[in-house]
């Protein structure tokens, strides 16, 4: 069976999180997921977190933390990169009390107009991966209907920043020149590994998901260009954790 056929509305779950997750009391109402374990460290340095729960996957421990900023409180957990783990850990988040999801990570460029450490807002995220097909219906696209929101939230941060539609994919080793020139042309800026999955999850679980990328590495050129993509600059890395802290004190 296609994956495209994969999508179930009918039949229940033989099992949920909510099995294994117990609900926190007094969850805070957003919670601020990244991929990068520098970024984490620094925001929760920044800020006097205290653990409130655990996730789990098969490589690693998730803690979840709780912290205050100007009067509100926010979560925040480092999330395992990848589709299925990211929307699992997602699931998992949820079933605890979370209701309004502020992710960021790094994407590759495929364009110029995303550089080094840029800002980029996905409108869209193109599903070449495959937990949003157990999800929702199967499309080229879904749309992720916060972008809007949180343009405007940057407008007045007075961040720059641009809009594009994300190429999900699980398959970092098989972006080909064909492939990426087929996504350009549909309109992708970007390419990353969750935001389809984590928009679908969202939907059918009717939560609100928001979510920004930096730029890293460039795919634009003749030849893929690293860029900072293992350096990751400490200026780059304060701006990025301060930033999501004060979108997040501004969502739902």
């Amino acid at each position: 069976m296609p994956i495209q056929d994969t999508f179930d509305p009918l039949s229940p779950e033989i099992f949920q999180a909510r099995r294994i997750i117990d609900p926190i009391p007094d969850f805070p109402e957003v919670v601020i997921v990244t991929y990068t374990r520098r970024i984490f460290d620094l925001m929760l340095e920044q800020h006097d977190a205290i653990e409130i729960g655990r996730m789990y996957t098969s490589a690693m421990i998730h803690p979840v933390y709780v912290f205050e900023s100007n009067g509100v409180r926010l979560a925040t957990y480092l999330s395992s990169i990848g589709a299925p783990a990211s929307a699992g850990l997602m699931e998992e988040a949820i079933a605890m009390g979370a209701t309004t999801f502020l992710y960021f990570g790094s994407c590759g460029a495929l364009n110029d107009d995303v550089l080094d450490g840029h800002i980029a807002v996905p409108t869209a995220a193109w599903r070449d991966e495959g937990v949003s097909y157990h999800y929702i219906p199967a499309a080229d696209t879904i749309e992720i209907p916060t972008a809007q929101r949180l343009s405007e939230i940057l407008d007045e941060l007075e961040v720059p920043h641009h809009s594009t539609i994300a190429w999900t994919t699980d398959a970092i080793y098989r972006e080909t020149r064909d492939t990426m020139a087929k996504r350009r042309a549909a309109g992708c800026g970007v390419v990353e590994m969750e935001a389809a999955a984590n928009q679908a999850v969202a939907q059918m679980r009717g939560v609100q998901y928001y979510q920004f990328v930096y730029g890293a590495d460039s795919l634009a050129g003749e030849e893929w260009d690293p860029r900072t993509l293992a350096e990751f600059p400490q200026d780059q890395r304060e701006f990025l954790a301060e930033l999501a802290v004060r979108i997040a004190e501004r969502l739902p």
